[in-house]
């Protein structure tokens, strides 16, 4: 799950499967992380972890309203393709790893070490994700997330 507003991650999870609990497990965090206000949207493809009745209720009972781009159109979720394809390059296609584990460290601290404090987005005048949030803290923002099933 990732902010629209910052460009940072605030929700993720990982498993050997794509299953409508791992989508909840990231929703959940990213609700947890971010408290945000009723009537915030989460934006994000069709597929079926996402349209689960699972991942929909527990997004309708924080109050989020669940958004669902149009089959097929890679302009909808732009942000997240982007994070991932960025993820990729610079992290997974770079070695192998031996254990899950060992992938779930790197993820994290690819995401929680290098994305949200290191990496500089154009898009955010050059600041990363945290730093581009502490400076616009003063402006209330209700977050918009997105997600993505990806190809693990």
């Amino acid at each position: 799950m990732l902010d629209v507003f910052s460009r940072r991650v605030v929700g993720w999870a990982i498993d050997t499967t794509q299953r409508a609990e791992l989508a909840t497990n990231a929703l959940g965090m990213a609700i947890d992380s971010r408290r945000p206000e009723p009537g915030a949207i989460i934006h994000g493809d069709h597929g079926t972890q996402f349209t689960s009745w699972a991942f929909t209720s527990r997004a309708r009972n924080a109050g989020l309203l669940p958004s669902l781009g149009t089959v097929g159109d890679p302009y909808d979720n732009a942000v997240i393709e982007s994070f991932w394809a960025r993820m990729q390059v610079e992290l997974l296609n770079r070695r192998r790893w031996s254990t899950r584990l060992e992938l779930a460290n790197a993820i994290f601290e690819y995401i929680e070490g290098f994305h949200n404090r290191r990496r500089r987005h154009g898009t955010l005048g050059w600041d990363t994700p945290l730093e581009f949030e502490n400076r616009h803290q003063q402006h209330a923002t209700t977050p918009q997330l997105q997600f993505r099933k990806t190809g693990a």
